[in-house]
């Protein structure tokens, strides 16, 4: 394996790169493409291709529902986007990660074969994407709170009950976005069939730790002489000392370098470049992505370090962890450990073997076999 690895010092790629490893459980921004890539956004080159996918992504069953619109959701106009091949399916909703990391512009790189048993509602979470155009910046900065993205999700999972005339919803999340749904889950249960956590958050700090281990072993395994050095010098991590970005940059890096964040990959370009290609994304949205990051990661890091789930120990609706077994993002194995004692109408913990933190994208079929196995005793009586 080579051990080398060179980072791109250009001011722009340093400055999104740090933004983006604010938050340990990020999905990693698709738009840092923009920042990554040194060349225009979105040039005419990537027009064919996209003409394609949107083609190909077109739901012509007239049971099918294709939507994209905006809901006032918590005061402000929020994008959702909206997809099934039956609309007498059940309607699941995915809380995407990052935070400010849109699932929008990458769906179509996975979700279409989901779309055949279940109505899938994603939406752009307040500072992220298509949302953060909707408003004035500044009018929303007090509010990027964990709290509020919770009532979001809670409010529109209320909308979209009503709208597709849904008995009650299935709910999933996705690294950051398993904090926002976890707390939904608890705090309004009624609304919700099951619970489903990938890369699912239990506790910020001692993923840390984890995280951090796990690269140094690697490192050490490797002789990384220049990683070593790196992380000795953060050392203890997280420890005592205040995390800061400059810490989170140098855990990050190689812990997902060696495979932390796709497995088996030291990075995962074909996530970073999806959104030229996307159907659902305008050259202003993309270009969003990346300015909304900036905005919201520095005004929720103090809050998303003290998430704690350890103390809860009963679940009110089934729940279901599907876990990469090499995720060093989101670690698993605190995951499992929580999982194991707790008490639910339902539990289970599924690993994925070949996946890390990206396992919508890693075993896609793995992924829609598990959901329909964990769902379908639960929802068929609907």
């Amino acid at each position: 394996m080579n051990t080398c690895y060179t980072k791109n010092d250009s001011t722009t790629y340093k400055a999104i790169r740090t933004g983006i490893f604010l938050l340990i459980c990020c999905m990693m921004l698709p738009a840092l493409l923009v920042a990554q890539q040194s060349q225009p956004p979105l040039t005419d080159k990537y027009a064919a291709g996209k003409k394609v996918i949107t083609d190909l992504s077109r739901i012509v069953n007239p049971k099918g529902i294709q939507e994209n619109y905006k809901v006032k959701i918590g005061g402000i106009d929020q994008s959702v986007y909206v997809r099934g091949q039956d609309s007498d399916n059940p309607v699941l909703l995915f809380v995407h990660g990052g935070p400010a990391s849109p699932l929008s512009p990458v769906m179509w790189m996975f979700q279409r074969p989901i779309e055949e048993y279940y109505t899938v509602v994603t939406w752009d979470q307040r500072g992220a994407g298509s949302t953060f155009l909707n408003v004035n910046p500044d009018s929303i900065s007090h509010t990027i709170k964990i709290d509020n993205y919770v009532s979001d999700a809670l409010e529109l999972a209320t909308y979209i009950k009503q709208r597709y005339q849904a008995k009650k919803i299935i709910l999933m999340g996705h690294s950051w976005g398993t904090i926002v749904a976890m707390k939904a889950a608890l705090k309004r249960p009624d609304l919700f069939y099951a619970y489903i956590g990938i890369g699912q958050v239990i506790n910020v700090r001692e993923n840390e730790a984890v995280s951090y281990d796990f690269a140094v072993a690697q490192a050490k395994k490797f002789g990384n002489e220049k990683a070593l050095k790196e992380l000795q010098a953060i050392a203890p991590y997280p420890g005592n000392q205040p995390v800061t970005r400059e810490r989170i940059v140098t855990a990050r890096d190689w812990a997902q370098y060696y495979g932390g964040l796709t497995a088996f990959r030291h990075e995962s370009t074909y996530f970073y470049n999806a959104p030229y290609l996307s159907p659902e994304y305008s050259r202003e949205e993309v270009k969003a992505i990346d300015e909304s990051n900036v905005f919201t990661l520095g005004r929720i890091l103090d809050e998303f370090l003290e998430v704690d789930f350890k103390s809860v120990r009963t679940f009110p609706i089934p729940v279901f962890m599907f876990m990469g077994r090499h995720d060093y993002t989101t670690p698993s194995e605190p995951t499992a450990a929580w999982l194991e004692p707790l008490k639910a109408p339902v539990k289970k913990g599924i690993w994925f073997e070949k996946s890390s933190h990206m396992i919508p994208f890693e075993e896609p079929g793995k992924l829609l076999i598990e959901l329909k196995a964990c769902l379908d005793p639960i929802v068929q009586h609907r």
